[in-house]
């Protein structure tokens, strides 16, 4: 099996209407629980936004927000699947639920764990 990374740039909801929040909720946590029947749910949720703060390689911690970046994770969701292709079909169930397009890509094994 292999572990896919899916997520959505902070952001990509805020065109929708706070009166269907509750809806995108439950259609998400409804496919949630599809991955979890099926075995391929590992790990997800949804990030606070631009809260993050960045630990450099001297040890110096800086906090954001960091108005130059483009992109940040909004949310996402850990999936252990067989196949690339049944990692963009969870992707797509996501995308429908959450109202936004998703990004899939593959975590790196890691042979000494």
């Amino acid at each position: 099996m292999t572990r896919y990374l899916i997520s959505f740039d902070d952001g990509a909801m805020d065109e929708i209407a706070n009166d269907d929040m509750g809806e995108v909720g439950d259609a998400a946590h409804a496919v949630v629980r599809e991955a979890q029947d099926a075995g391929a749910w590992i790990f997800g949720g949804g990030l606070k936004s631009q809260r993050a703060s960045v630990v450099a390689t001297d040890e110096t911690v800086t906090d954001g927000p960091y108005p130059e970046t483009k992109a940040v994770v909004g949310g996402f969701a850990i999936v252990d699947v067989t196949t690339r292709e049944e990692a963009l079909q969870w992707a797509t169930k996501f995308a429908v639920a959450c109202r936004c397009a998703q990004e899939v890509r593959e975590i790196m094994d890691d042979p000494s764990v």
